[in-house]
């Protein structure tokens, strides 16, 4: 079984390279996000990469500094910390589980992060 790429995840992410991020990701893949807009009783739910896709498209176009930090990799699983920062100063807390697939493409994250203030939400233009 192949693993994700951290080198790969770590430039995506701090890159704000949203093509590259949605390409770590297979095509039926999910991303759930929980935080204070979507509690864990009605979390966001994608489905597939082109939605992941625009997720990240978003995200990436905010000038967002996001910087990985701590990171676990094991059977077919990856956890990670990031941080990151608004042009602004605000920041953002997220902690992530990944599941992989045998080619090392994220099948499933789930994404649970916290905002300063009320500001600048990382939500989904849908």
């Amino acid at each position: 079984m192949k693993t994700l790429d951290l080198t790969t995840l770590k430039s995506a992410l701090e890159g704000n390279d949203a093509g590259l991020m949605a390409a770590l990701f297979a095509d039926d893949a999910t991303l759930k996000i929980v935080d204070s807009i979507h509690p864990p009783s009605h979390p966001l739910e994608l489905k597939g990469r082109d939605e992941i896709a625009e997720f990240y498209r978003d995200v990436c176009a905010r000038g967002i500094t996001h910087s990985l930090k701590d990171t676990v990799a094991g059977d077919g699983h990856l956890a990670f910390t990031e941080q990151c920062e608004y042009p602004n100063g605000s920041k953002v807390f997220c902690s992530a589980m990944l599941d992989l697939d045998t080619d090392g493409l994220i099948t499933r994250e789930v994404m649970v992060q916290a905002w300063d203030g009320d500001e600048e939400k990382i939500v989904p233009v849908a």
